[in-house]
């Protein structure tokens, strides 16, 4: 049977499915958040060798993105205001 499962953080729930049609590898997905610096802090020291995200200026906002090992990419964003 495809794997389904859920994570969450916070008041933040991602639903995770391998069910056809669900998605597809490469997709991405955007987080509106507060706390962008602090979030990157705790994922930084976990010191994971395959990934070392950063966090960009954009003009909507802070941006930490990162991508998980189907090829999708998860975008962390704080707005500017």
């Amino acid at each position: 049977m495809p794997l389904y499962a859920q994570v969450h953080r916070g008041d933040l729930v991602l639903h995770l499915s391998e069910h056809h049609g669900d998605g597809t590898p490469g997709s991405a997905v955007f987080v509106r958040m507060q706390g962008v610096d602090e979030f990157h802090a705790e994922v930084s020291a976990k010191r994971y060798g395959y990934m070392r995200p950063c966090v960009e200026d954009m003009p909507w906002g802070r941006v930490m993105a990162v991508i998980d090992p189907f090829g999708n990419r998860l975008s962390f964003c704080e707005d500017k205001d």
